[in-house]
Order: C-alpha cells, then structure tokens, then sequence
C-alpha cells in the first residue's frame, strides 16, 4: 500500500509538467483527426440506423408512445446520438490507451527513470516488437469482451461497472508490460507481475474508472449539438491525459519494485555467501628430515692387520 500510495503522489505530481501536458496533446491531434473523418462519413448514417432500430421495436414503439402521452416525446431524438457515443466510446477510449502506450509512455518512462532511477540496470526483457503485439492481442481480448458484454449494459448497474473493468483489464495488461519491457527481464517481469498482480490490477482498475469520466462530456456533446464539435476534442484530450497519468504511476511503481525485487536479491546473495562455509585443505605436517649421525662402519683393507 505505502509503494501504491507513493508511485500515486508521484504520478500526479509529474502530471503537472509542462512537458508532459505537452505530449499529451498529440494524442489529440491524432485522435482528433480520426474522429472527425469518422463522424464525417459515418455520423448520420449511425444515427439512421439506432433511430430505425428504435422505431422498430415494439416494447420501444409502447414506450415512445407513452412518453408522447406525458409530454416527453422528444426524448427520442436525443436518445439516438446518445447510443452512438456510448457505442463509439470504447474504441475512443482503447485507440488513446494505443497511442499513449505507443508516443507517450517509453518517453515518461524515460523521464521516471532519468529522475528517480537513473542507477537501475536495462535488462531489455522486451523489445518494441513485443510490446506492440502485445498491446495488440490485449487490446483484440478486451474488444471481444466489450461485445459479448454489449447485453448486459442495458443492465443498470452493469453498464457503469463492465467498460471500466474491461478499459482497467486492458490497461494493467498493457502498462505493466511496457514499463517494466525497458529495464528488467523476462523473469524478473514475470515475477514483478506475479507478486503485484492484484495491486497492478487495482491501478488498472481505478485508471479505468477514470477514463469513464470523460463519458459525460460526450454526453453533453449530444445534449448540446452546438458545442460537440469542441466538447470532442476536449474528452479526448482528458483520455489521453488521464492514460498519461496511468503510464506515469505504473512506470514509479513498475520501477520502485523493481529496484526493491533487485536489492532483495542481492541481500539473499550476500546471505548466501557468508553463510558458505570456507572449505581450506590443510597440507599434511612435512616430517622433519631424516640426519645420519651415527657413524658409517667400514669395511676392513686388505692391508690391514687381521
């Protein structure tokens, strides 16, 4: 919880540099550009086709006749553009995670470990390649899950809890594997990854919630057709900013556990060490050398006496 807290506080505070502000707005250029192609060509055909799916449903047809009777019957023409947002909010919301993870993270990662960790050794346990199509089958899984999961939004309660679950699945998955790609290996990920899986996924999570704010800026944007064309930009500017925030605070935990994972290994390295026993094979005492002093007895001559 205290490294939770800490890399949290830490995060915020880098948010507000004028130089991560800045990065957060190409994003925006990039999304904005799409989006404005998008609903270019496909706004009032989208729009067509939710109003005539509406007209044609009976239970709906006894509903919009209802709200005729109480005075309510315009409700129709904002509930169509309102249907369409929400539709198109999840690819909104997955392309900005895209584009950060992809611009902006390696280069706030940079800034972390400049700042905090400029001691910590790269491992390179990922490389660019990996990252992406890693960051491309997370993001097809959580794609996958926001359709199958389509019925259960027009469950109350559901439609405010599914998205950002799915939106804080995909960002654990892709934030924990771009921060840590740089500077530890494979094992070393993998073990960060196991051992603070549930507290990454609790930053997933509320990240995600997060990113549901902008929600109600797109709503406005259909309640107010006049200002759409700048509430727009203005929720995908908060997207990116908000995924900012998410790189920065798993990029100061990723790092902060990292750096704790690599002393615990060299404290058990040391431990390991002193308790060795020093094994030492002493050398056999040398004997002491062997000196003739009695005296040699010699053979009798020939010529001496008998």
């Amino acid at each position: 919880m205290g490294l939770l807290l800490d890399s949290f506080w830490r995060a915020v505070a880098y948010c507000v540099r004028p130089r991560v502000i800045a990065l957060s707005f190409l994003p925006l250029l990039i999304m904005v550009g799409v989006a404005l192609g998008l609903s270019y060509f496909f706004w009032d055909g989208a729009l067509e086709a939710v109003r005539d799916w509406l007209e044609s449903a009976a239970l709906l047809t006894m509903l919009w006749n209802w709200l005729d009777t109480v005075g309510m019957g315009q409700l129709k023409t904002v509930l169509a553009p309102l249907i369409v947002i929400f539709a198109v909010t999840p690819l909104i919301v997955v392309g900005s995670l895209l584009l950060v993870s992809t611009f902006m993270t390696p280069t706030l990662l940079a800034l972390v470990a400049e700042r905090r960790f400029p001691a910590l050794e790269r491992k390179r346990g990922g490389s660019f390649l990996k990252s992406l199509g890693w960051s491309l089958g997370s993001t097809v899984l959580a794609l996958l899950a926001l359709v199958v999961s389509i019925p259960l939004w027009f469950v109350p309660p559901l439609i405010l809890v599914l998205p950002p679950l799915i939106w804080g699945w995909l960002t654990y998955r892709v934030m924990s594997f771009d921060v840590l790609a740089e500077h530890a290996s494979r094992e070393e990920r993998r073990t960060l990854v196991r051992r603070h899986r549930g507290w990454l996924l609790g930053m997933g999570v509320l990240c995600g919630y997060l990113g549901a704010a902008p929600s109600i800026v797109w709503a406005s944007g259909a309640l107010f057709a006049a200002a759409f064309v700048i509430l727009v930009p203005v929720a995908i500017w908060i997207y990116a900013l908000i995924f900012a925030f998410s790189s920065l605070w798993f990029s100061h935990y990723g790092l902060a556990a990292l750096q704790a994972l690599r002393a615990e290994e060299d404290i058990r390295a040391a431990q390991a060490t002193a308790i060795e026993p020093d094994i030492v094979l002493d050398a056999p005492p040398s004997s002491p050398p062997l000196h003739h002093d009695t005296p040699t007895r010699q053979l009798p001559s020939a010529d001496s006496p008998r």
